[in-house]
């Protein structure tokens, strides 16, 4: 067999790690290990973008279009007869109901391939459809709340580089690979240096996570308590006098009502509360405010997913704001955007509100963030009758009925719909439901640009990357591009399709480079040159700095009238520390997801490798916990929540808290086929999404939520001598 070896970059999730990839004579895939020499990641590459061959020929893999017949199976069809028959579903739904009834839903598995990521956005828009939806909602969303109530400042956050400390609420880059405020290409290297250089860490999670290892000061709160956490350290920040007094006369507005509203939560009330010590809260707010003077707090999806994640996305970067860790005229930008570049400016961008304009949902009222409108009504949007229901669904790159909270209400929904499509490459849960699965071309099959939706906090450097299709689709398989797809439909409907503001031909199909190209215009190089460079280009030649900007723009609302009662809210509420109460009941427990490096959300799950390291989601608790329920690593057990439960399977785990268990999220198969110990278990069955819900982007409670744990009642096998088979709580 003749092999031959070919650069490229991984796209399973967002690092973009450069790769070295094997095929053989037949352009198929062989193996795929980290390229030492890639200035980005050098050389790292996580196990699950390892397995690339395996993901690329798995036996889940769908290589031609299907269709749903009435008995539930699925037969193969052409593309374009399928497509025929699509637009002729959408147009008879349009005409009879208007655009609002078609929606999509854009995952993970879209936002991954430059040329597909935006199509499903834009192919709505064309339709003149405002249901468009995606996890950006039920990921990390109360970012963009928190900025649009606070205002941003246009010069950035303070680089890595020049910090000298970082301050994490909930978030474990090592892991996760996805944080703003980190380095996410090769984060274990990074984390390295940087405490080589100096740089101090406060980590503040419910679990001693893999970053938490590197803290200098570690605090571990029960889940859901980063508002009060956040409020007391800006409490003392402020008592102490430890503010940036300069930076806070000239951009805060309303530092007298901030400092009013954080008056509250003294560290003996934070400690209380959250599960913590006083004096660590102190010496965490002394590090980081008065000690070091460069560096940010940021959060991950622990904060954003739990209760009042909005209000604790707001405090967090209120610290930022209060200690002045931002970027000032002329320091020295570390990537300013090459794909999409920016002139940072030293200035506040008054608080842009960006939900209180435009279209708001017939659910509950909320608005738009980003052209999107929030994934926690989704199911609603659909169930709920009268104008503007939502009939048909485009699913592009997602295991929605997975991913989705309330998951029961989700299966409804996609099972109540006139028309499902999903545009997909996997056989997954999703893809079951569907009247069409349409699948594309996996990563290495296509032509890519290195990720570039948030480039200059995802990538540290002025780095761009482009690769050609690396290997063949297999023999006898019929996938395109999936942004292909989308325009084939549009073609037949009459749409006008868009990429970054540029329309596209709707007679002749442009082609995959076409696409790229037009994303990539503004790069400092001809796209063609760009295209030689197998190893990309890096643009560190020019240096680039902050611009002065003028201190009478704006200035940031650190405590505005609906924060303001949100946080009064918080202190005026009963706690009894380590319990919960919801929805009328008492919990001994509180549930926060975790992340591995394994799957990336429900991708990767089928894997064989993974699956062999991860056949399920096991629940993880402190052996304390264990030791107290009278159970072991192993044992069954049943997880309640005030709406549903799941089965699992617990495992001692001497990082977490006591009264915390921990599961993965997206695992499991559909409700009524689900088998634990092949499908793990999905813990979005213990939410609910008719209530529990954060104000403005609908985000319901996913994480930190309140649960009891039930042993599962085994009976012990008889002895000879025993007259009957008796019941052990294990």
């Amino acid at each position: 067999m003749s092999l031959r070896e070919k650069k490229s970059f991984c796209r399973f999730c967002s690092p973009c790690c450069g790769v070295r990839v094997l095929v053989d004579e037949n352009d198929q895939l062989i193996e795929v290990r980290g390229d030492k020499d890639d200035v980005h990641t050098r050389g790292y590459a996580c196990f699950k973008g390892l397995q690339a061959p395996a993901a690329h020929y798995a036996a889940d893999r769908i290589l031609k279009p299907l269709k749903r017949m009435p008995d539930g199976s699925f037969v193969e069809i052409k593309l374009e007869t399928a497509l025929d028959e699509i637009a002729a579903k959408l147009s008879a739904i349009k005409e009879q109901h208007g655009p609002h009834a078609i929606g999509g839903y854009r995952g993970g598995g879209a936002v991954l391939s430059a040329s597909s990521s935006n199509i499903l956005t834009t192919w709505l828009q064309a339709l003149g459809s405002p249901k468009n939806f995606s996890p950006i909602t039920i990921d990390q969303s109360a970012k963009i709340v928190s900025v649009g109530r606070l205002g941003i400042w246009l010069g950035g956050r303070q680089s890595l580089v020049s910090s000298d400390v970082r301050l994490f609420f909930g978030v474990n880059p090592l892991v996760s690979l996805a944080s703003s405020d980190f380095e996410p290409a090769n984060p274990t290297k990074a984390m390295k240096e940087m405490r080589a250089k100096g740089m101090k860490l406060i980590v503040i999670d419910p679990r001693h996570t893999e970053t938490a290892q590197y803290a200098d000061i570690f605090l571990q709160p029960y889940p859901g308590e980063d508002p009060t956490i956040a409020a007391g350290l800006l409490h003392i920040i402020l008592r102490e006098g430890w503010e940036d007094k300069e930076f806070c006369a000239t951009y805060v507005q309303d530092f007298d009502l901030l400092r009013a509203a954080v008056a509250p939560f003294n560290p003996d009330y934070v400690a209380r509360r959250a599960g913590i010590k006083a004096d660590d809260l102190f010496r965490a707010a002394s590090l980081f405010a008065r000690e070091c003077t460069r560096g940010g707090a940021a959060s991950g999806t622990g904060p954003n997913m739990a209760p009042r994640s909005n209000l604790a996305e707001h405090l967090i970067e209120t610290i930022n704001i209060v200690c002045g860790r931002y970027a000032r005229a002329g320091d020295e930008v570390s990537n300013p955007g090459i794909v999409i570049p920016r002139t940072p400016t030293a200035q506040v961008l008054p608080a842009p509100r960006w939900w209180e304009q435009g279209h708001k949902s017939r659910i509950d009222g909320s608005g738009m963030m980003f052209g999107e409108m929030m994934s926690g009504v989704f199911a609603d949007e659909i169930l709920q009758p009268g104008e503007g229901q939502v009939r048909a669904v485009i699913v592009h790159g997602s295991n929605v009925i997975n991913v989705m909270p309330d998951q029961m209400k989700t299966l409804r929904a996609l099972q109540s719909l006139e028309l499902l499509v999903s545009i997909e490459p996997y056989m997954n849960e999703t893809a079951k439901l569907s009247d069409y699965i349409l699948p594309g071309t996996l990563q290495y099959e296509r032509a890519d640009l290195s990720n570039f939706m948030y480039e200059e906090v995802m990538v540290h450097k002025p780095f761009v990357r482009y690769t050609a299709p690396i290997s063949k689709p297999p023999a006898g398989s019929e996938v395109v591009d999936d942004w292909i797809i989308l325009w084939k439909l549009a073609q037949r409907m009459g749409l006008d399709l868009k990429v970054d503001g540029v329309s596209l031909d709707m007679v002749n199909m442009p082609t995959t480079d076409d696409i790229i190209g037009i994303i990539a215009r503004r790069v400092p190089m001809p796209f063609e040159e760009l295209k030689k460079l197998d190893m990309g280009a890096l643009f560190d030649a020019q240096k680039y700095y902050v611009q002065p900007g003028d201190p009478s723009a704006g200035k940031f609302t650190t405590m505005p009238r609906d924060v303001e009662t949100e946080i009064a809210e918080v202190a005026a509420e009963n706690f009894n520390p380590g319990f919960s109460h919801s929805n009328g009941q008492h919990f001994n427990f509180r549930l926060s997801s975790r992340r591995i490096r394994d799957v990336h959300n429900s991708t990767g799950r089928n894997i064989p490798a993974v699956r062999a390291r991860n056949p399920f989601n096991p629940a993880y608790l402190n052996p304390e916990d264990l030791i107290a329920l009278g159970i072991k690593s192993g044992d069954k057990i049943r997880i309640v929540s005030d709406t549903g439960e799941i089965p699992a399977i617990v495992e001692a785990d001497a990082t977490m808290r006591r009264g915390v268990v921990s599961m993965t999220h997206a695992w499991g198969g559909l409700p009524g086929e689900t088998v634990y110990e092949r499908d793990g278990a999905n813990t979005n069955l213990l939410i609910s999404t008719d209530r529990d819900l954060d104000p403005i982007n609908a985000m319901p409670r996913m994480s930190a939520i309140p649960v009891n744990i039930v042993p599962v009642l085994v009976p012990t096998l008889r002895t000879h001598d025993e007259s009957e088979a008796i019941a052990v709580s294990v």
